[in-house]
């Protein structure tokens, strides 16, 4: 059993706006936020579509990241939309010998605090 928290984040004005768009530094905000909420990182893989855009001009425009760490104790995934100023987030927690609840409330507010929406819908479910 676990918690699964998911968040859609909209009119984002975070302060380090490479968050949105670079993957080196969105993993960098990531990995910092997973070890502040005491959760432990396995694996991780972020990637730009930048790379994957064909067209010349839309290479040029702010072309957003899909990010995903495998945690110890399941994955945080996170997917941004610069041109639409908005985030997913989506953080799992398996608490099989211990409650990691707390600490997954912990990563997701981090997280969202990071990218300073103006909106949060944010929803919460209990596994197993």
């Amino acid at each position: 059993d676990g918690l699964h928290l998911i968040a859609d984040l909209s009119a984002c004005r975070p302060s380090h706006p490479g968050v949105m768009t670079e993957p080196a530094e969105l993993e960098a905000f990531c990995l910092e936020a997973i070890r502040a909420a005491g959760l432990s990182s396995v694996a991780h893989l972020f990637h730009s579509f930048r790379e994957s855009a064909r067209d010349v001009a839309l290479a040029a425009t702010p072309i957003g990241i899909t990010g995903v760490v495998l945690l110890a104790e399941s994955h945080c995934a996170i997917h941004t939309w610069p041109e639409k100023d908005s985030v997913t987030l989506d953080v799992y927690v398996c608490n099989y010998g211990q409650d990691n609840s707390a600490k997954a409330r912990h990563l997701s507010r981090l997280l969202i605090q990071g990218f300073s929406p103006g909106t949060v819908a944010r929803h919460e479910v209990m596994r197993g």
